[in-house]
């Protein structure tokens, strides 16, 4: 069945092209490299982005410590930019987000990132570095679901995705939020700015409300994803590594998230942000009308399951909790006690997880795993 159109969707835009088809391949370290420059092709990298546009690649930091299957994997990254370059798309940068838990400069550095961005001579630019980028003011032609409501004043997105194609690094993970998290999440940090928090009530009208208007400001859209190491657990931070060895990539970001979470275990028309996007016509959501090229993914199901941790049974409590309890949201979040919040999240995710529980992990996975052992290598 071919996807759907929206009515705001632009004559010839490149991002709307590959609706409805994901590319996915199961790879090794020998020669992932490659892999990942054939699945790009597979999925219709030449027909995704616009040529004459400079590219954006946007990284999937999740958290600053170096967890595999938390953040964009070198190989992955690496991979990305050869297939790119090869492609003819000669002009990339990479822009970086800040979030008010994770340093994306230590992240980008202790996960092996940084030295590739060096290696392949793209530049970098931070959204929350004055100077690197400036915040405008954009007034979206789609109807939003929530950020219209969330920023009152005004929702306002880095000018440099302005006029570029974007390409989205994620990973195969779940999320304690959203259940699984993939390339419409990775919008998330790009587009909105540290207080992005705020839209958590509202995360999956949020997500919708992004791809609405990256299919506006973006001539091109597309995604490789990393599941060679997938997370199992309450990602995006502390989760299990689970080795599965897959790869996949497509330019419908609905169709390739929807893919992943049927990969991972999940109906996706019952995650709320895919059925959104495939109900609205930004993508298509129902496995049964999405073509996949490549391996044969049919009777694949991981069993993952989201699972808690403490910040998430505090942080479902508040955001998606009863009237009442929402209306501490403010409080919370909006005024000085948020640095309290803050310190919390970071003190039990780098203080007292990682030490206890993710090092630990870490050092199995990089002693026990082929990927753990590539990453070495980096």
């Amino acid at each position: 069945m071919p996807a759907r159109k929206t009515e705001t969707d632009p004559a010839g835009n490149a991002a709307l092209a590959g609706r409805g088809k994901v590319a996915v391949l199961k790879t090794r370290p020998e020669t992932v490299l490659d892999d990942i420059g054939r699945l790009m092709t597979m999925a219709g990298l030449p027909e995704a982005l616009d040529r004459q546009a400079s590219t954006i690649l946007k990284d999937n930091i999740s958290w600053h410590m170096p967890f595999l299957s938390a953040n964009t994997t070198p190989w992955q990254l690496e991979g990305t930019i050869q297939a790119l370059r090869s492609g003819g798309f000669e002009d990339l940068v990479a822009v970086h987000n800040d979030t008010v838990v994770t340093d994306p400069i230590k992240g980008e550095r202790l996960n092996k990132l940084a030295p590739l961005y060096e290696k392949y001579e793209v530049p970098e630019l931070y959204n929350f570095i004055p100077g690197n980028v400036r915040w405008v003011r954009y007034q979206p032609k789609a109807s939003m679901l929530a950020l219209d409501r969330v920023y009152p004043d005004g929702i306002h997105i880095p000018d440099v995705f302005l006029g570029k194609n974007v390409v989205h690094l994620p990973t195969m993970k779940c999320h304690i939020y959203t259940t699984t998290t993939g390339a419409m999440k990775n919008a998330f940090g790009g587009l909105l700015g540290t207080r992005r928090h705020i839209t958590h009530s509202w995360i999956h009208e949020t997500l919708v409300d992004l791809l609405a208007i990256q299919q506006e400001i973006h001539p091109g859209i597309f995604a490789v994803m990393d599941g060679t190491l997938a997370g199992n657990g309450p990602g995006p931070r502390t989760m299990i590594p689970v080795e599965k060895d897959y790869l996949l990539a497509g330019s419908d970001q609905v169709a390739i998230d929807a893919v992943a979470a049927k990969m991972m275990g999940f109906d996706p028309l019952t995650i709320k942000y895919i059925r959104l996007a495939h109900e609205r016509g930004l993508g298509v959501g129902d496995p049964r009308e999405i073509e996949i090229v490549g391996e044969d993914v049919s009777l694949v199901d991981f069993k993952f399951s989201v699972g808690a941790n403490l910040p998430s049974r505090f942080g479902r409590g508040v955001w998606f909790g009863d009237a009442q309890v929402q209306r501490l949201q403010y409080l919370l979040f909006q005024t000085p006690l948020v640095h309290a919040f803050i310190l919390g999240s970071s003190t039990y995710h780098d203080r007292l997880w990682w030490p206890l529980v993710g090092r630990g992990i870490q050092a199995r996975v990089r002693r026990e795993s082929k990927w753990g052992r590539l990453f070495d290598e980096y």
